[in-house]
């Protein structure tokens, strides 16, 4: 299903696909790998194995490209629906505080793919 309603975001995103290492954040064995959807400075939309209620905390290990070392991140669980029953959801995940670096890193990363997608 598609949104057809008025943009409500107040950053930009982008759609790409990076690396993504996640757990919950009192879980400290429990990590899975999945890719980006979208992404923006304020936060991502991600492909998980598993439904996670809206206000969970996840650590998330991020790979961008324009960086060889990912950044950890915290993020909130804002929704999570079934796209394959009990196979696949999408996940929406709001970053809950980004330290100046990785907020510049991650404005340069979705300029630069803003930028890719126009051309």
């Amino acid at each position: 299903m598609v949104y057809m309603g008025p943009e409500r975001r107040k950053l930009p995103r982008v759609s790409t696909k990076f690396m993504v290492s996640y757990r919950i954040l009192e879980e400290a064995e429990k990590v899975d790998l999945t890719q980006t959807k979208n992404i923006s400075v304020g936060g991502m939309l991600l492909t998980t194995n598993k439904y996670f209620p809206p206000g969970t905390k996840l650590v998330l290990e991020i790979r961008l490209p324009i960086d060889p070392i990912p950044i950890m991140l915290i993020g909130k669980v804002i929704e999570s629906s079934e796209v394959t029953r009990n196979l696949i959801y999408d996940t929406r995940i709001e970053f809950l505080a980004v330290d100046e670096n990785h907020r510049r890193l991650l404005g340069q990363t979705v300029e630069y793919f803003g930028k890719k997608g126009k051309s």
